[in-house]
């Protein structure tokens, strides 16, 4: 059916909200926009005179074709080469959603998005739809065809899931830039102890390179064996250099909302790292390098401003 052009309109209004919700249950920009899309579709073949919600009516339907998504998703990253992190977002994309409360904002965290992996579809849209977006049980109940007290029971479910794996990082942002700003001053100094003093004692660091990009795909786990890995990658090498095809400007960012290292060489982002910071120091390095998770990056970069890079990496010879 032709949509007309309060029907365009409607929907229009709706899409940075729909981008949201489906880039946090797919953790996959590219993705997100696909699901938006057929969204959009399915709304222009619908007799919208009988719609009597429309908001409503687009996020079942986008939740739903998330949700097959996600369960054809498990399925391929089970080939997935290496380990699977999120696509990272600059600090402005409107894809980000709304960060008016604490739990809008930590629902888009790096850290929370790949702990969203471990849950079931299911799980990972009641919990999404309630923290991100406020949605009612009653409402949500509608939307996934479950009872209200089943929402309610996912919901407590999905919550206990994340806050088991989650380290707390209540931490304000200035304190977070003078720890990755030490952070940086001891990777860059060749020694080990000035970086185990940054990082807790149970640290990780993993990478997700998709098979294009060496990463790691398995977590260094503990403080001395992520900054001693962490001293290595720091360390100027000529075979870094060709490895990446120079010496990448490292600038100091926020990426889904906290800090983190964006890597960029002639304009393109060819690497970014999300550090999870807590009181008690630095729990993780979540870098995403797969070239296909950076191009959205690479596009929001290049119409930015961002001052001086933090350093140049791999610039000194051997």
């Amino acid at each position: 059916m032709a949509l007309t052009v309060d029907d365009v309109d409607r929907f229009e209004a709706s899409r940075h909200r729909l981008e949201a919700i489906a880039y946090r249950l797919l953790g996959s920009a590219s993705e997100a926009e696909d699901a938006v899309q057929e969204t959009y579709l399915r709304w222009q073949g619908a007799d919208t005179g009988r719609i009597e919600v429309p908001e409503a009516w687009l996020t079942k339907v986008l939740t739903n074709l998330c949700l097959n998504q996600l369960t054809s998703a498990r399925a391929r990253r089970e080939t997935y080469v290496g380990a699977w992190l999120p696509e990272p977002l600059l600090a402005g994309d409107p894809m980000l959603g709304p960060a008016d409360t604490a739990e809008q904002r930590e629902s888009v965290s790096y850290a929370v998005l790949t702990l969203l992996e471990r849950l079931t579809p299911n799980e990972r849209a009641v919990y999404v739809l309630r923290e991100a977006f406020d949605y009612p049980h009653r409402e949500i109940a509608r939307i996934l065809d479950l009872t209200e007290s089943a929402s309610q029971q996912i919901h407590h479910r999905a919550r206990k899931h994340v806050a088991a794996g989650r380290a707390r990082a209540e931490i304000d942002e200035a304190a977070a830039r003078r720890i990755v700003d030490e952070f940086l001053a001891a990777a860059t100094s060749g020694r080990t102890e000035p970086l185990v003093r940054l990082l807790t004692e149970n640290a990780i660091a993993i990478g997700d390179g998709g098979g294009k990009v060496p990463a790691r795909a398995r977590a260094f786990e503990g403080a001395r064996a992520v900054a001693t890995f962490m001293r290595g990658l720091f360390k100027p090498g000529k075979a870094k250099r060709n490895l990446v095809g120079g010496s990448p400007d490292v600038y100091v960012s926020v990426v889904n909302g906290a800090p983190a290292l964006v890597a960029v060489l002639d304009g393109r982002v060819i690497g970014i790292t999300c550090l999870e910071i807590t009181e008690q120091g630095i729990a993780a390095f979540r870098s995403q390098v797969n070239p296909d998770k950076l191009e959205r990056a690479t596009r929001r970069w290049a119409a930015g401003e961002h001052g001086e890079p933090a350093m140049r990496a791999f610039l000194t010879s051997l």
